[in-house]
């Protein structure tokens, strides 16, 4: 063979191989689905540093925060209720780049709820759009007008036809204490400077008991990214 046939041969077959290098990649990039649930470490805030104080878990990660995705003409969105904005509709890239770590990466991680909750997605999502610059319940009751992020995945799936076993959270009574029993420091500070009383006790959910839940499936990690 010539060798000018060799080299537009090796050419060739390279530029193969790299089409389905490139296309392996494409597909085993992950896909966000509608539905599926971001969990985050927001960073080192008054709230974000007291909520993980009385509800980190033995697990490897812990959580501050959590929202539902939705896409909408083509865009992700991120529906979620945060302080100072309430409910509200994040762009995805938005959301990702709220807190990184030092390697730039979104501390971001994606659950995904099992396929018997499918068909109550757009429920759940319009649940929370119809809600969209409802205040943020920086009290963190439960039977009030306002919510907090856990809270308002929680009403996503509660306020539907869903028997109460099949609810895919718990909710427990909130503890604001320590290992000691007594209310730690910083969220005496935090009730104290809102004129509120500590609602130890209060039925409620956080985002790490919803991390828990045997319901979802972690599918992805940005920090991994």
């Amino acid at each position: 063979m010539p060798k000018i046939l060799k080299q537009t041969f090796t050419l060739f077959i390279f530029s193969i191989v790299l089409i389905i290098c490139n296309s392996n990649q494409k597909k085993d990039a992950f896909q966000l689905k509608q539905g599926d649930l971001l969990f985050q470490n927001t960073g080192t805030g008054e709230v974000d540093t007291a909520i993980k104080d009385v509800t980190a878990t033995s697990v490897s990660k812990n959580y501050s925060h959590v929202g539902m995705a939705m896409q909408k003409d083509g865009k992700w969105f991120v529906v979620e209720a945060i302080p100072k904005e309430g409910i509200c509709q994040t762009p995805l890239k938005k959301f990702l780049n709220r807190n990184k770590n030092k390697f730039d990466k979104s501390q971001t991680t994606v659950a995904r709820l099992d396929s018997y909750y499918q068909p109550y997605f757009s429920k759940a999502i319009a649940y929370g759009l119809e809600r969209i610059n409802t205040p943020y319940d920086e009290i963190f009751l439960w039977n009030d007008t306002s919510y907090y992020c856990s809270e308002l995945v929680y009403k996503m799936f509660s306020t539907q036809n869903l028997p109460k076993d099949a609810i895919p959270f718990l909710t427990h009574p909130m503890t604001f204490n320590d290992s000691t029993g007594k209310p730690m420091p910083s969220w005496v500070t935090y009730y104290k400077t809102r004129n509120q009383p500590i609602p130890e006790g209060i039925e409620g959910t956080n985002p790490n008991l919803m991390a828990s839940s045997t319901k979802i499936t972690f599918v992805h990690d940005y920090e991994k990214d």
